[in-house]
């Protein structure tokens, strides 16, 4: 059940995601739109609410139930982002908004970029974390969640390899291409 309610908040995000830029920018409703895309949080708190009752009917704290608290953590620290990102290309896209600005590609920019992603990161690990403890607290039984410290153990790996990655561009930021000279104009003869 938490698995179907994992596949269905993530079909979920992006219906409320779409439904909240259609109504934005296609129908000209903008408090619509943004009434819609507040909404999507609701949808954690939904997974949050029945992963608990899992674990107090007795259910055997899982797989599923770490993959739950990724998820929320996910959301968390990068839900944000993806949603402004998307509705700034909406608003391009669909009403004649400004061009997105595109990240830096190259040098110290691009590192600083790519650090506040890994931030991103790092909350939905601390997140996560905080999700597993509590319900490693609210089972009770150190015997049966075993599975649950499994799983804090890879948001921290995974936001370790994603803040290595990040690092590597400020330890050897990439250089810009060196502009191309102008091509130059045949010379011509001059006539007696």
């Amino acid at each position: 059940m938490v698995v179907a309610l994992i596949v269905i908040c993530e079909v979920g995000f992006w219906v409320l995601l779409a439904a909240g830029l259609a109504a934005r920018y296609l129908l000209r409703m903008p408090r619509t739109g943004a009434a819609l895309l507040l909404c999507e949080p609701l949808l954690e708190v939904v997974l949050l609410i029945v992963t608990a009752i899992d674990l107090k009917n007795g259910a055997d704290p899982s797989w599923k139930h770490g993959l739950a608290a990724l998820y929320i953590g996910y959301t968390v620290g990068h839900g944000h982002r993806t949603v402004t990102w998307l509705d700034g290309h909406a608003a391009h896209r669909l009403a004649g908004g400004p061009r997105p600005v595109t990240p830096p590609r190259y040098g110290m920019a691009r590192a600083r970029h790519e650090g506040r992603i890994w931030l991103g990161t790092l909350v939905g690990a601390v997140v996560a974390t905080v999700l597993l403890w509590l319900a490693i607290l609210y089972v009770g039984d150190p015997g049966r969640t075993a599975p649950l410290r499994g799983w804090m153990g890879a948001a921290w790996k995974t936001a370790v390899i994603h803040g290595l990655i990040a690092a590597s561009y400020a330890v050897r930021p990439r250089k810009a291409p060196a502009a191309e000279p102008a091509p130059r104009e045949p010379a011509r003869a001059e006539r007696p």
